[in-house]
């Protein structure tokens, strides 16, 4: 094999210039507040887990358009192996014009949504060219060649254990490898990725098999170690007991920076989240206020080797 490094010296003068032209990475946001602390940009592999039901395809999907708001030459590709486009988009359309998801999936629109339903359709009909869905097969190798032509900025895989990689890998967790293996490459080819994985359950205080997003960590993520330690930042969203509308994004991992935890307002009947700013000590729920002050000056201390309880799922 033929060695290859680089050394200090030849780097040094590029990495200087660069240093001193005090231009920053690229990066896009995907909200605003607490949001914008959420690093999406080209080089990036941001890998986002959390239960059943938490909310983390309505969650990617509303970051995945509003970067596409807040960056009008992004171009976004998503590959969703659970839901159609137009499921998304209806869940969407929910948020964007403040519409229950219920009576837009059941097309019981009248005149009283009319101009909610049109303001909603217009932010999504002033994104729809930069953004594209891909179909079946559900396989990098489609992924790769959907990608070589819409050419996006911003991909998003959900979720990414039930995407084939090229190749025989043997069983799931291999496969799984190959696969942030794969996304590496993406990143380095400049795409910004976001991934979504399923995780497994951990031990509750009384031994009993749970998805208390507390006693979930790094070692959560299923099939795979690779997922983890290939991520730039790692996140795990669950609710927070006792309080329906009350979620929190478990910071786990930050390759360029420190973790820090976001505390979300998830209004399920319009598939919106809102990240919880300061709380307001004039709130009527006091309980409510309690639980979003504790978590408000919250930053969870996490590391790369940081493991929860082993529940045999890998």
């Amino acid at each position: 094999m033929t060695p290859t490094y680089t050394t200090a010296a030849d780097e040094f003068g590029g990495w200087q210039d660069n240093l001193l032209t005090g231009t920053p990475p690229t990066l896009y946001p995907i909200g605003s507040g607490e949001l914008e602390r959420i690093e999406c940009g080209p080089g990036l592999v941001t890998l986002f887990g959390g239960p059943p039901g938490a909310g983390k395809t309505g969650f990617t999907m509303q970051a995945t358009v509003d970067a596409l708001r807040l960056t009008p030459s992004l171009r976004a590709l998503v590959a969703n192996v659970e839901m159609s486009p137009r499921i998304l988009l209806d869940r969407q359309l929910a948020r964007l014009a403040g519409i229950p998801a219920s009576v837009i999936r059941r097309r019981q629109l009248d005149d009283s949504h009319a101009e909610r339903l049109q303001a909603g359709l217009a932010t999504i009909d002033s994104i729809a060219d930069r953004l594209a869905f891909v179909r079946p097969p559900f396989t990098l190798d489609n992924v790769a060649a959907v990608a070589d032509e819409f050419g996006p900025g911003l991909l998003l895989l959900d979720y990414v254990q039930r995407i084939r990689p090229p190749g025989d890998h043997g069983d799931q967790r291999n496969a799984v490898n190959a696969m942030m293996d794969f996304l590496r490459k993406f990143a380095d080819a400049g795409l910004a990725v976001m991934v979504v994985a399923a995780v497994g359950r951990t031990k509750d205080a009384k031994g009993r098999s749970s998805y208390d997003v507390e006693g979930l960590g790094l070692a959560s993520f299923r099939e795979s170690s690779e997922l983890e330690f290939g991520a730039d930042d790692a996140y795990i969203l669950g609710p927070i007991k006792g309080h329906d509308e009350l979620v929190v994004l478990r910071h786990l991992k930050s390759r360029h920076g420190e973790t820090r935890d976001v505390s979300l307002m998830f209004d399920k009947p319009f598939q919106s989240f809102t990240p919880v700013g300061a709380p307001d000590t004039t709130m009527a729920n006091t309980e409510l206020a309690a639980a979003i002050a504790g978590l408000w000056d919250q930053t969870t201390p996490s590391s790369d080797d940081e493991e929860a309880p082993d529940d045999g799922a890998g």
